[in-house]
């Protein structure tokens, strides 16, 4: 009779891999970016794998001190990617203070979009992430290898599923996780991208078997002006900011995905 119940469970349970994504990244002075290879509103928050993980950005190696900037659908992610991001979130890069933090929210889908989180800080911003230096993530998202169990497996009978291999996930999820890391004070970001002086990569990543997941951002350690600026953008979008913000949750809100979104801050994609 167990056999026959765990077959069933079988055919019925969600086999399909999931998927995440960092969208905003906010500085603690200011700022804001998506991640390398996030192509915007064009990708729906919501709905079938083939449709919302396009631009998802995987990674060959689940520790996260690995160098490379992950891949998504249509290839390698590159730094020439950073003007797309610039047309996406504004001309000013995340700005953090000596010691200050990056933050945001992870929005987690399905199971395998949990944490724990690591980010790891290049100051070379050449995507050499083996020797760069480890931030502290001091808010962490919960989870274990990047797993977590969804609301409906929950249950001793779907837990013992899961554990077993017969059930690997179930097909949603949809809970918000903050998430904040700190740079560390002496942190001096070196590269030249364009016009922006400064620059570094930050690489958050989770741990899952099936990914990892998660993405590369670009940010810069504030000086007294940047930061100045930085706020007096925030400040003039966050009427655009809340209206977007609404309109996300809306287009979110009663669809069903296979994958997580790494909604960090979200901010205007035209502030």
């Amino acid at each position: 009779m167990l056999s026959k119940i765990l077959l069933v469970a079988l055919a019925a349970s969600p086999l399909a891999a999931a998927h995440g994504k960092i969208a905003v990244m906010t500085g603690d002075a200011g700022g804001n970016t998506t991640a390398l290879g996030i192509q915007g509103a064009v990708v729906p928050g919501a709905g079938k794998n083939k449709v919302t993980e396009v631009d998802t950005t995987v990674f060959k190696s689940k520790a996260a001190a690995t160098d490379g900037l992950g891949k998504a659908s249509e290839g390698p992610n590159t730094m020439v990617g950073i003007d797309s991001v610039m047309e996406q979130s504004g001309c000013t890069l995340p700005q953090v203070s000596p010691g200050g933090s990056l933050s945001g929210t992870i929005h987690i889908v399905t199971t395998d979009g949990a944490g724990p989180y690591t980010a790891i800080v290049d100051p070379t911003a050449t995507g050499q992430f083996s020797t760069g230096t480890k931030a502290e993530v001091t808010t962490q998202v919960p989870g274990k290898n990047g797993n977590n169990a969804a609301p409906k497996q929950r249950s001793l009978f779907r837990r013992t599923l899961v554990k077993i291999g017969i059930e690997k996930r179930a097909s949603n999820v949809n809970e918000d996780y903050p998430i904040i890391m700190t740079i560390p004070a002496d942190m001096k970001c070196t590269r030249t991208v364009g016009d922006k002086t400064g620059v570094c990569l930050v690489k958050i990543a989770n741990p899952s078997g099936a990914g990892p997941f998660g993405g590369v951002v670009a940010m810069q350690m504030a000086s007294a002006s940047t930061a100045v600026l930085a706020n007096d953008v925030s400040t003039a979008s966050m009427g655009t900011t809340a209206k977007a913000s609404k309109a996300y949750k809306a287009t979110r809100g009663e669809l069903v995905s296979a994958k997580f979104r790494a909604s960090i801050n979200f901010i205007s994609p035209s502030s």
